[in-house]
């Protein structure tokens, strides 16, 4: 499925990175603590955060995500859509809690990639 198709189904509002929205979902990652996201969400990820500050992009760059989220009802500053826009990244918000959209995107078929630690 791709970002627009998930988007649209869901009704995420897309704020920037119109032209990444041909981007494949793949599974999914929730994390709002930049190291842990850093470290571990998997490549075509669709990653749902609270956070909403330029350094997003930079991580959702580093993993080779498909989209960002931002849940919760935040926001993104003009700096973090202009820098989604340069780097065609996805950037969807979501005006409910992160826990329900994690439930409703796992539901349409993207699951999470499986934590084999321990």
């Amino acid at each position: 499925m791709t970002v627009e198709e998930l988007s649209k189904i869901l009704g995420l509002d897309i704020v920037a990175g119109r032209n990444g929205l041909n981007r494949q979902v793949e599974n999914g990652y929730c994390g709002d603590l930049l190291s842990d996201v850093m470290g571990n969400a998997p490549s075509g990820c669709i990653w749902l955060t609270i956070q909403s500050h330029q350094n997003i992009v930079a991580v959702a760059m580093l993993r080779e995500m498909a989209a960002i989220v931002i849940a919760g009802g935040f926001g993104p500053d003009k700096e973090t859509k202009e820098k989604a826009d340069q780097e065609g990244i996805p950037l969807l918000a979501w005006s409910d809690s992160a826990y329900d959209l994690a439930g409703k995107i796992y539901n349409l078929g993207v699951g999470g990639e499986k934590n084999n630690k321990g």
